[in-house]
């Protein structure tokens, strides 16, 4: 394989905007975001950037750019499939799993591949700049680098977790021996620094019978991992058979700040603060969580303990696409209606989980997640023209409440312009989207 270089666009300026930096600094009405290969160099107003192509953002809200926690790219392929393929009569055959399984055994890599890079187009439509792969469909190294190909030609940042495949059998270990060869040659994946590899491990599996991994076999794939030098990532207490998960791994040893829990939704008290006293970051996707009948997100219980924690797609099988507006407008919603108080979580909280926290729980908020000096320059700029906003009030709430993937003109990723004028730079869509296509009806023909 060999990746796209990471090659930032050189000498920027957002001039004008209503800046959210998300920072110390505060908001900057009317700022000036002065970019020059690929960092941001100044933030303020008037600022003069001689030679610098100025992106006009006069009477838009200019933010850092939405970072995603968790996300299973390659099965953006099978959107609207969580229900399984419908019989002549419309009644849905299978679910969310079932479905992963049936037809993710018959991806090829060039299908993990179309998976991918339609997601990673997604993500920089709808302002996503920071991507978690959360790749658990790898069926050999050719499919790790279909993904890891797609990452680096999207410009985006991102983290790749290197799992196991779907349908992987509960009885003999995951490639760990592939995991450690793409880690040794990992330069020649990285993009550039943009991209950084993690571990997507399977853990106990739960207490249903026909899930459950011997803990001879999670305990060595977990420890290889960790002597990798490597971040992993863990579903747990998601659904309700999971319960107890975060017990176990507190008892063994295994809960760390290393240790990235995604869901948590049946988790007790008692493992919620487990987390919190191991500085275990969490990830929450409560469009999918709701969706898939694990319960009521716990956001709230989390941020009250002291858990890191970030915003997730997880799968648009689920939740039909990867909207963070929605997603952060659907988390604020329950964690308001679970407290019967209107300020339980306020806008701008949640927005600091969509971008500094979420970039914290990755390790990244020294890179990225909010606008300062120093920092990566992963920014979007959010037009105000269209009905469903029309005037400029509370960026923050405006973001949260009422702004979608349309709405954002602009998005720059490690410097790079990705999206201009509402379009983007870097991919011809019909393309990408004809190939998803034509990918899904190999799988299906195959399947």
């Amino acid at each position: 394989m060999t990746p796209s270089a990471s090659v930032p666009d050189g000498n920027v300026l957002i001039r004008g905007g209503y800046v959210l930096t998300m920072d110390s600094a505060g908001d900057i009405p009317g700022g000036d975001v002065h970019v020059r290969d690929g960092e941001i160099v100044a933030i303020g107003t008037g600022l003069d950037a001689q030679g610098a192509d100025v992106i006009d953002a006069a009477g838009k809200i200019v933010a850092p750019g939405l970072v995603d926690t968790h996300w299973h790219m390659w099965n953006t392929l099978l959107r609207g499939l969580s229900d399984g393929r419908p019989d002549g009569d419309g009644r849905a055959r299978s679910g969310y799993f079932v479905t992963c399984v049936a037809l993710g055994r018959h991806f090829l890599p060039g299908d993990t591949y179309a998976g991918t890079r339609l997601a990673c187009a997604e993500a920089i439509d709808a302002g996503i700049t920071t991507v978690h792969d959360w790749a658990h469909n790898i069926r050999g190294i050719d499919w790790a680098e279909a993904g890891l190909r797609a990452l680096s030609e999207s410009g985006l940042r991102a983290r790749f977790s290197f799992g196991y495949e779907t349908g992987h059998q509960n009885d003999r270990l995951m490639a760990l021996d592939d995991l450690a060869r793409v880690a040794s040659a990992w330069p020649a994946y990285g993009a550039g620094g943009r991209i950084h590899l993690g571990m997507a491990w399977r853990g106990t599996g739960g207490s249903n019978p026909a899930m459950r991994v011997a803990p001879a076999l999670y305990r060595e794939e977990i420890e290889t991992g960790r002597g990798l030098g490597l971040p992993v990532s863990v579903h747990a207490c998601g659904p309700r058979h999971a319960a107890g998960q975060l017990t176990t791994y507190a008892a063994e040893g295994l809960l760390g700040p290393d240790l990235q829990v995604i869901h948590l939704n049946n988790a007790s008290a008692e493992e919620i603060a487990l987390a919190a006293e191991h500085q275990a970051p969490a990830s929450v996707s409560p469009f999918t969580e709701l969706q898939i009948g694990y319960g009521q997100p716990v956001t709230s219980a989390l941020l009250a303990a002291g858990v890191p924690t970030g915003l997730s797609v997880d799968t648009t099988m689920l939740s039909g696409n990867a909207d963070m507006f929605a997603i952060m407008k659907v988390t604020q919603g329950c964690a308001n209606a679970q407290a019967y108080d209107e300020f339980a979580l306020t806008a701008r909280d949640v927005l600091r989980l969509a971008t500094i926290e979420g970039a914290r729980t990755l390790g990244l908020g020294a890179v990225t997640g909010s606008l300062a000096p120093g920092k990566r320059a992963d920014i979007i700029v959010v037009s105000v023209d269209a009905p469903n906003l029309g005037v400029l009030t509370d960026p923050a709430r405006l973001l949260v409440t009422a702004a979608h993937p349309g709405n954002v003109e602009t998005v720059l990723a490690d410097g790079r312009v990705l999206k201009r004028a509402g379009e983007l730079t870097s991919y011809d869509v019909a393309e990408v989207t004809r190939s998803a296509r034509d990918a899904l009806a190999g799988v299906l023909t195959r399947a």
